[in-house]
């Protein structure tokens, strides 16, 4: 994987993904869907649960047929929206869990669920896909070989995220999709929200066949240590996350100033969402720069691309 994305990389990835998944279902004694349908979310979801079911021992018939009534629900479908469903709502559950819980103007705690697609939201949708296919269609190209359903969210809770439980599916809160409070035009916001949660859904496949960090536990000054995991603090949660999600918002970020230094000429909040973006890059490049002795080749080589976008060395 390389800061500029590269979709016939992100096949190559996915294809290594879905042998794997392939071997889990076998393992299971599940019969593996066909391509139109193995890398759907849906899909991903069973393989997970068969593989931890696995550790206990070959699955009982009562598992057995649960799982198999899963992979049968599962259709095929095309890049593009995705409609409630349970495996995006029980992602959206898990991701509830493991973000710090506030409160919203009515004292009441924030939360999230997964929304159906407005008519008017899809219009919208298509123009944002449209600007990327534009200025960036390297980027477009690789968003669609990575991302299969990309789920709206309702609610203050989340702003996005992916979930490697679902992978392929990116949620992305409805906001996104309208113009911001600066004056972001909503086409603008959803397609740096098509990079960013692309770059996660893309970390996360290449990470399996060529790890970004090493395996040891990594350690410094400035983390925190909780049940054996160091803790991070990095630019874009206000929680501190592990080093691997410092070394994924790195990649994000760096992406992400691309993005706007293409669309550049486009008005003020473009120019001031780059600056802002800019600086949170700055500050996740310096972050994992210091914890450089725990990223092996592979990671060491996309710190230094991430690096080289800002000018700077790592």
């Amino acid at each position: 994987m390389r800061v500029e994305p590269d979709a016939r990389g992100a096949v190559h990835e996915r294809t290594q993904l879905l042998h794997r998944m392939r071997r889990v279902l076998e393992r299971a004694e599940l019969t593996p869907p066909g391509l139109d349908r193995l890398h759907r979310p849906a899909v991903v979801e069973v393989v997970h649960i068969a593989q931890r079911a696995l550790r206990s021992g070959p699955l009982d018939a009562a598992q057995h047929r649960k799982l198999t009534a899963g992979l049968a629900r599962v259709t095929p479908s095309a890049f593009g929206p995705a409609d409630p469903k349970g495996h995006l709502s029980r992602s959206v559950a898990r991701a509830l869990r493991s973000v710090p819980v506030h409160q919203g103007a009515d004292g009441q705690p924030v939360t999230a669920e997964v929304a159906p697609w407005q008519e008017h939201e899809r219009e919208a949708l298509a123009q944002a896909v449209a600007l990327l296919n534009r200025v960036w269609p390297q980027a477009a190209a690789e968003v669609r070989e990575t991302v299969a359903e990309i789920a709206l969210l309702d609610g203050e809770a989340i702003d996005g995220f992916t979930d490697f439980t679902i992978h392929g599916a990116i949620l992305v809160n409805r906001v996104r999709l309208t113009a911001g409070a600066t004056g972001l035009p909503g086409p603008v916001r959803f397609a740096e929200a098509l990079v960013h949660e692309g770059a996660h859904t893309r970390c996360n496949a290449a990470a399996l066949t060529d790890p970004f960090l090493l395996p040891d536990r990594p350690q410094g000054p400035d983390a925190s240590d909780r049940g054996g995991q160091l803790l991070i603090a990095t630019p874009l949660r206000a929680d501190p996350r592990p080093l691997t999600g410092l070394f994924q918002q790195t990649v994000v970020l760096a992406r992400s100033v691309l993005l706007y230094r293409r669309l550049a000429g486009l008005g003020q909040t473009v120019t001031a969402r780059h600056e802002t973006l800019l600086g949170s890059a700055h500050q996740a490049v310096d972050t994992l720069g210091t914890h450089s002795g725990k990223l092996t080749a592979h990671g060491r080589r996309l710190l230094d691309e991430c690096a080289g976008v800002l000018g700077v060395s790592a």
